[in-house]
């Protein structure tokens, strides 16, 4: 069967399962789209290209599946570098498609020519120019496993507009296998061994757990790890969900704006075992103070991980679920009573705290609204900056894939696009994106997509007229100096949102948040809230930049 080759990127689509496409059409991908519209395949027509790459990556968060995003060449492919890194640095699987100028024309500076294999070198797990199209629906067969398999990441398929037009024959590959290419099986018996050992034998154990357990769907081996062995768990910002945030073993995330049991646990362990995490500098503050009594056991996927940033004494290389799922049955319960009597001191003592008093609304109190009246259980999708953190604190998260944010590349603007992804890939949940003004404003365009596919989306804006995280920076470390941080004005949220068709609501007072709260989620379409909070509040505790987790700023909330 001869196909073109635009056919054959759409056969093997769906081959691949894929029900949703995101993108945006340009010149050089019209015979891709020309396809797509017969093809049973929804696309999602979002209004700039980054939005499409975080809304591909809002997707594949919540579902686990491989996001898929579209974008025209030059501008429309570079637009996607930001939400490719997004997804690369916190492994995130995506396959891109960008539009390319034909063979002939590749390396003349041609009308809209950019080289984004080049481009996007350092932030692809693989990329690809498709030269020959015999070769393309092999390789989009090559791309789609390389984005799913292993430590997850982005792959990127270069297509020359003339590759879209010409024929070939059509044969499906159904494994793949490349050379130098392995996904770490189990470890070895004597590495399962000597962990086990270690945990028998620990007193102050604690379990650091990161996105890999999310993205390996191991959350219930964590928590019946946890608890058969009775040891507390601290997540990062990626591995929220890991365990339920109630849970008496839970000890919320650490780090710099960790709660204080967290750091004080990770800071005084004897044993720290990492489950598919990092030890990225946001954790650990100075690497000369962290952990500095602890043993550390890593299970970790990515084989470059393991003793990158900290000396590990019991490296298990290997899928974190199947790894878990090996030490279950074998491991050894150490004795932490007297160790959970100290987390249990610790945690009584220094609770995540502030104060609601007065006519201003405080952005905690909002966030624990949202959480009491989801119970837990809405998808989450953040911003970047105060509202991030305040949301990472005060909403407990009960279950995996339901706190969607960007980690280690800290993308303002990447949160609204993300619920775009988020809604469309679970239709039925309540996803609510959680904002702050400046955030908001980078991305505020894609209010037309959730217009347009009609997705129950809630907005909710912390909105405190600064780039609230650089302005606390600027009073903490800069003597207060505020170089253009302040974001005055900013627009009228509830008249903008009236402007796209959408309800817009408003809270100036305390009393406000929780009725605007229950009119929105009680909506049946998109809503706008506009919380005016304190301009002044910072995000407490806060571990200062390079500095130990026992030395905590506002320690208790304060």
């Amino acid at each position: 069967m001869k196909l073109t080759g635009a056919e054959i990127i759409v056969k093997a689509l769906e081959e691949e399962g894929v029900d949703i496409i995101f993108g945006y059409p340009g010149g050089a991908v019209i015979p891709l789209y020309d396809k797509l519209y017969d093809s049973s395949i929804k696309h999602i027509l979002v209004r700039h290209e980054q939005a499409a790459a975080h809304a591909a990556d809002g997707y594949a968060r919540a579902t686990g599946r491989p996001g898929v995003v579209i974008a025209t060449s030059g501008p429309g492919a570079t637009n996607l570098v930001t939400g490719i890194a997004t997804a690369c640095m916190d492994s995130i699987p995506m396959v891109a498609f960008t539009g390319q100028v034909a063979l002939p024309a590749i390396g003349r500076d041609s009308f809209q020519e950019a080289d984004i294999t080049g481009i996007t070198l350092p932030v692809v797990k693989h990329s690809y120019l498709v030269r020959d199209v015999n070769k393309l629906a092999c390789t989009i067969r090559s791309a789609f496993h390389l984005a799913t398999t292993g430590r997850p990441g982005p792959v990127l398929i270069d297509l020359p507009k003339d590759i879209q037009t010409t024929l070939a024959e059509y044969s499906y590959p159904k494994q793949i296998s490349f050379r130098g290419y392995h996904v770490p099986g189990e470890p070895e018996a004597a590495q399962i061994y000597q962990a086990v050992k270690a945990i028998g034998l620990s007193r102050q154990p604690v379990i650091y757990a990161g996105g890999g357990v999310i993205s390996s769907g191991a959350a219930d081996d964590l928590q019946k790890l946890a608890e058969k062995a009775c040891i507390p768990v601290t997540t990062t910002l990626m591995g929220k969900g890991s365990i339920p945030e109630d849970h008496p073993l839970s000890l919320g995330m650490l780090g710099m704006h960790g709660t204080v049991c967290a750091n004080y646990a990770i800071s005084h362990s004897d044993l720290v075992i990492a489950v598919g995490a990092r030890f990225d500098d946001r954790v650990t503050g100075s690497l000369d103070t962290f952990a500095p009594h602890a043993k550390v056991v890593h299970i970790d996927i990515d084989i470059a991980e393991i003793g990158k940033n900290v000396h590990v004494d019991y490296p298990l290389n290997g899928d974190v679920k199947m790894v878990l799922q090996e030490l279950l049955p074998r491991v050894e319960v150490p004795q932490t009573e007297r160790w959970l009597q100290q987390i249990a001191s610790w945690k009584k003592d220094y609770p995540l705290s502030y104060t609601q008093d007065g006519d201003e609304i405080k952005p905690q109190y909002v966030i624990e609204q949202i959480c009491e009246l989801s119970k837990g259980e809405a998808v989450i999708t953040t911003e970047v900056g105060q509202n991030q953190m305040w949301a990472a604190q005060y909403y407990k998260v009960m279950k995996p894939r339901c706190f969607i944010s960007s980690g280690g590349l800290g993308t303002m603007g990447f949160g609204l696009p993300a619920a775009v992804g988020a809604q469309l890939g679970l239709p039925n949940e309540l996803v609510v994106n959680v904002s702050g003004d400046g955030s908001f404003q980078m991305n505020l365009q894609e209010l037309a997509t959730i217009v347009q596919f009609q997705l129950p989306v809630k907005i909710a804006i912390l909105n405190n007229g600064y780039l609230g995280m650089v302005r606390q920076w600027q009073e903490l470390f800069h003597n207060k100096r505020y170089s253009q941080t302040e974001l005055l004005p900013v627009p009228d949220l509830v008249k903008l949102a009236a402007a796209y068709g959408i309800k817009g609501l408003r809270a100036h007072r305390p009393e406000d948040v929780r009725p605007v709260l229950e009119q929105a989620f009680n909506h049946p379409g998109p809503v706008i809230i506009d919380f005016v909070v304190s301009q002044d509040e910072n995000v407490y505790p806060m571990v200062p930049p390079g500095g130990s987790l026992t030395k905590m700023m506002g320690g208790a909330g304060k």
